[in-house]
């Protein structure tokens, strides 16, 4: 019976749970700066042009701790 190397799976969810930790620290930071409640402006006011932005900038952040993390 093979055996099953476990450590690029284990490697791969520590990785995950970093950088979803990191994304959800860069956001905090992001919403501390900007003036206005981002996510209340959103979700009640449904302001389409800061859902963009906030999109834009997830994506961009996830893809800086992508490269970041695949080295």
């Amino acid at each position: 019976m093979d055996q099953i190397n476990l450590l690029p799976i284990i490697n791969s969810v520590i990785y995950s749970f970093l950088g979803i930790a990191i994304l959800l620290v860069c956001y905090l930071i992001i919403e501390k700066l900007t003036p206005e409640k981002t996510w209340q402006e959103i979700a009640r006011n449904g302001n389409t042009a800061i859902a963009i932005v906030f999109g834009a900038f997830i994506i961009g952040i996830s893809i800086i701790i992508s490269a970041a993390i695949h080295g």
